[in-house]
């Protein structure tokens, strides 16, 4: 089931990523290049960084230009993280391309990669989590809360897990078919932010 690959990975991404602990530090992928396993890496590490980024400019105490830099490498975290997902559905496009619908077959919500993107995210909130159970400078209901909603956590990756893999399986049988609407961001276009492309005249 492809949901298992996705966890092992996220998780040896996680783990790998916290070896150093360093939002810097450079990904260190070992799958080969254009595998999805390559991709699933790249995605989780991105995520990884993204998540420790959010808590440096949740800092009360920050400079204002130090809060400005970190918002300008979240907004290039996202735009690289939907990126990421729309190769992943280029992947899996490539991958059902000979698959015929089924009369009747009916369009899923969200494409495969973005209830992936959900799985990576959630693997994220285990692992933190579960640190959260394990602080010995926090009471015994700060870890009791945390253990509580670490068990809730780990059933909807259960949930979340079994839904990608039926999705999959109903794309393949023609039950369902996949359509992918690109993310088309705007704010990160110069040439469709009109702040972006109305600065860029007046410089001009």
């Amino acid at each position: 089931m492809l949901s298992r690959k996705c966890n092992e990975i996220f998780d040896q991404a996680i783990e790998d990523y916290h070896k150093y602990n360093n939002i810097s530090h450079p990904i260190e992928n070992s799958y080969s290049e254009g595998s999805i396993e390559n991709l699933l890496y790249t995605k989780c590490w991105i995520d990884t960084v993204q998540w420790h980024m959010e808590d440096e400019i949740r800092n009360p105490q920050i400079e204002p230009a130090e809060g400005l830099s970190w918002k300008r490498k979240i907004d290039k975290s996202n735009q690289d993280r939907t990126d990421l997902v729309e190769r992943i559905d280029d992947y899996f496009l490539n991958e059902f391309s000979s698959t015929h619908p089924k009369q009747g077959a009916k369009l899923n919500t969200e494409s495969p990669a973005w209830a992936i993107d959900r799985l990576s995210i959630l693997a994220l909130k285990i692992y933190h989590m579960q640190e959260e159970t394990k602080r010995g400078d926090a009471d015994k209901e700060h870890i009791a809360r945390c253990q509580a909603k670490l068990e809730i956590l780990l059933q909807q990756r259960i949930d979340l897990s079994a839904a990608i893999d039926e999705l999959l399986e109903d794309i393949r049988s023609g039950d369902k078919y996949m359509k992918v609407y690109r993310q088309m961001k705007m704010y990160n276009d110069p040439s469709l932010n009109p702040v972006l492309y109305e600065n860029k005249e007046h410089i001009a």
